[in-house]
């Protein structure tokens, strides 16, 4: 006849690995037909009710561990609770370590050498443990989830203030070193950067770059919450920086699902700010074009894998020395279409941005006849062709809106687009040559998009050679224009310390690990047991046994 016999071991703490194993090797035993190993929260007291696994006399308490058999008899039942010790024993021998620190601080003293910290514990102690590890001066690797928004802003705040990193929270996978952290791949070194605000998307752009022939110089994991608007892209900023001044990084990649608009914009620009080419796959972003300058957007992790490895190879100087963007970007075209694409370009990098055909509500332009910020107008619509030719006829508004701009300070750049073909202004360049003339006398820096053929009726080469002379920069295409655009962006202010290189050269790491056994082994095996894959694992429990009062009583005491 089935029984059902449970055991309580009242404050006993065990990682969620070794409670499954230990499930496993009681559902195993001879004459059981079902076990349940689980810290004992209302959640899971309801869960193992559900599968008929919760004996009605059994009084346990979140920080307890409950452990539940169900044997085809009693004698079963009995036998496989008394096995507990060993099987415990068993798992513990996996990861042999002479001395089990019980602190952090312990742990870090007896592996002075060590620069990260692994952590793995549960949700609601993770935050603490990391702020402990920060205060190290460790890196962090932060596997745990459940971790609240307002602790991951705290925490990265307190890691950039020091020059750290905090990969996570809920960061399944790294690769520091040739390392894997969490969930990672084993993968080749190479000249790869990767930073990646997703594990499995991390993974697969690891190993689909391996199976190409490339390798990893570093990938790093910032959680999925890192390019959020509350978080504002920490993590991110400081990993590119980082990867931007390593030497044995090439080519970086930028992964992430679609992040906060001005999070994108500072991220773009701090990208294209570096000498080096950097792939960009934020997943449901809609790009501003296939390349800009030293900018690569990817239609996937495929897409962006393969850039990877070809681009890794190249020796290319991507970046020259260029005149930085110091002031405002006007926009006066008389193609809607051309307008419309150069600010869907331009928004993902240049704010405040305002016009007439605003993509997003708060880009709509308050007064038509006043440009303010950057802008982009389109001339020919129809407020402003009331009564008058369109501007691809008729330049008279735009020589006057050009001149406009040229006379304020804080313009820099104006750009306009120069339609020919049939219908157009039989001779543009006759008017707008003398007024660019004038803008670039006056220190602003013209930009012209030519559109057009050498069979067009104005005389493509014509137009093109007289504006030139006159000072402007020529395009054919938005695209292009684009791309000069973004290479004179000024780089976002960096109002952080760099993280230091040193622990991000050579092979290997050393690191102490707070939670997950199977982590601290994982490290260790990597290694071979060899000096460059070195660990520690803390004998860690929750403070104050899980009480919450007790808890929050002893942080108070910490803080003061």
């Amino acid at each position: 006849m089935k029984n059902l016999q449970a055991e309580v071991r009242p404050g006993a703490y065990y990682d969620s690995v070794v409670l499954m194993q230990l499930q496993k090797g009681l559902a195993a035993l001879p004459g059981i037909i079902d076990a349940g190993v689980v810290m004992a929260t209302d959640a899971n007291k309801e869960l193992l009710a559900a599968m008929g696994l919760l004996p009605d006399s059994v009084t346990a308490k979140a920080d307890d561990l409950l452990i539940v058999v169900q044997g085809q008899n009693e004698q079963a039942a009995q036998a496989a609770l008394a096995q507990v010790n060993v099987l415990l024993q068993q798992r513990q021998g996996r990861a042999a370590q002479a001395f089990r620190p019980k602190s952090l601080a312990t742990a870090v003293a007896h592996l002075p050498t060590s620069q990260f910290t692994l952590i793995s514990v549960p949700g609601r102690y993770a935050a603490a443990v990391a702020e402990d590890a920060l205060n190290l001066n460790q890196h962090v690797f932060l596997y745990s989830d459940n971790v609240s928004l307002a602790d991951e802003v705290r925490l990265k705040q307190l890691a950039r203030a020091k020059g750290l990193l905090l990969m996570g929270p809920d960061c399944g996978t790294a690769v520091i070193n040739g390392i894997g952290l969490g969930f990672a791949n084993r993968v080749r070194r190479g000249r790869i950067g990767i930073v990646a605000a997703a594990g499995t998307g991390l993974q697969a752009l690891t190993t689909e770059i391996h199976n190409l022939g490339g390798g990893i110089s570093q990938a790093i994991g910032v959680g999925g919450r890192d390019l959020k608007e509350e978080v504002g892209g920490v993590t991110t900023w400081q990993a590119l920086d980082l990867l931007q001044r390593d030497a044995e990084t090439a080519v970086i990649v930028l992964v992430s699902k679609p992040p906060a608009d001005q999070v994108a914009a500072t991220l773009l620009r701090a990208a294209q700010s570096g000498p080096k080419p950097v792939i960009i796959n934020f997943i449901g972003y809609a790009p501003p074009g296939r390349r800009l300058g030293n900018l690569f957007f990817t239609s996937g992790l495929v897409d962006a894998a393969e850039h990877a490895v070809r681009l890794s190879g190249e020796v290319v100087a991507l970046v020259e020395k260029r005149r930085p963007l110091s002031g405002y970007l006007r926009g006066l075209f008389s193609g809607g279409t051309l307008a419309y694409e150069m600010l869907l370009g331009l928004q993902a990098v240049l704010a405040p941005l305002y016009s007439n055909i605003p993509i997003r509500p708060h880009q709509q332009l308050p007064d038509l006849m006043q440009s303010q910020g950057h802008t982009i107008l389109d001339l020919g619509e129809d407020a402003f062709t009331q009564g008058r030719l369109h501007p691809m006829m008729d330049n008279d508004l735009r020589l006057r809106r050009l001149r406009q701009e040229t006379a304020d300070p804080d313009v820099d750049m104006i750009v306009l687009d120069v339609v020919l073909g049939e219908g157009a202004h039989p001779d543009p360049a006759v008017e707008l040559a003398p007024v660019i003339a004038e803008a670039v006398r006056a220190g602003k820096r013209v930009v012209a998009i030519v559109v057009g053929t050498e069979l067009d009726p104005q005389d493509l080469n014509s137009q093109i050679e007289r504006l030139a002379a006159a000072g402007a920069h020529i395009f054919p295409n938005v695209s292009e224009t684009l791309d000069y655009v973004y290479n004179r962006l000024p780089p976002p202010t960096r109002d952080f310390p760099p993280v230091s290189l040193a622990a991000f050269t050579g092979e290997g790491l050393t690191a102490v690990n707070v939670g997950l056994e199977s982590f601290y082994e994982s490290v260790i095996g990597q290694g071979g047991g060899a000096e460059n894959a070195r660990a520690v694992q803390v004998d860690w429990r929750p403070p104050a046994g899980g009480n919450e009062k007790l808890m929050a009583i002893l942080a108070k005491m910490k803080s003061q």
